[in-house]
C-alpha cells in the first residue's frame, strides 16, 4: 500500500500532470477526428461529436481545476 500524504502538489508535479493530460488529449480529439473523417461525417458531425465527448469533456473539466490550482500556488509562493 502506498504512503498518502496530505502536502499539496508541487508546481513541478501539477504541470506535468497538466503535460500529460494535454498531450493524452490531444491524442484523443485527433483519434476522433480521424474516425470521422474515416465515416465520412460532415465537419459539423465531427465538430458537434467533440463537443458532446463525455471523456474530453472531463479532460477539460480537469485541466481547468489542474492548472487554477497551479496558478494558485505559483502566486502564492
Amino acid at each position: 500500500m502506498t504512503e498518502q500524504t496530505d502536502q499539496a502538489p508541487t508546481v513541478q508535479e501539477l504541470q506535468e500532470s497538466i503535460d500529460e493530460l494535454s498531450a493524452y488529449r490531444e491524442r484523443l480529439y485527433n483519434d476522433v477526428i480521424g474516425l470521422g473523417k474515416k465515416l465520412r461525417l460532415s465537419q459539423k458531425k465531427i465538430d458537434a461529436t467533440i463537443n458532446e465527448h463525455p471523456e474530453l469533456t472531463r479532460i477539460d473539466e480537469v485541466l481547468g481545476q489542474l492548472k487554477q490550482q497551479r496558478d494558485f500556488q505559483v502566486k502564492n509562493q
